[in-house]
């Protein structure tokens, strides 16, 4: 059985919208080299994702 590693250890790479350092995670193991966003969100957004934004608005808009 292999050992673990820890998470520092693991490959980071900076997210091209918000610029923050992510960590390899497993189910990006084929296609790592292609990675370029940290979440769904951020990509959605440098798509031009106004869909994104939007619900955003609309959930701080409620009183």
């Amino acid at each position: 059985m292999p050992r673990m590693r820890r998470k520092g250890d693991l490959p980071h790479k900076t997210c091209a919208q918000c610029g923050r350092p992510f960590a390899w995670r497993r189910k990006w193991e084929r296609v790592w080299d292609e990675v370029r966003y940290c979440s769904d969100r951020c990509r959605a957004e440098a798509k031009g994702g106004t869909r994104a934004k939007g619900k955003a608005r609309e959930r701080g808009s409620r009183a």
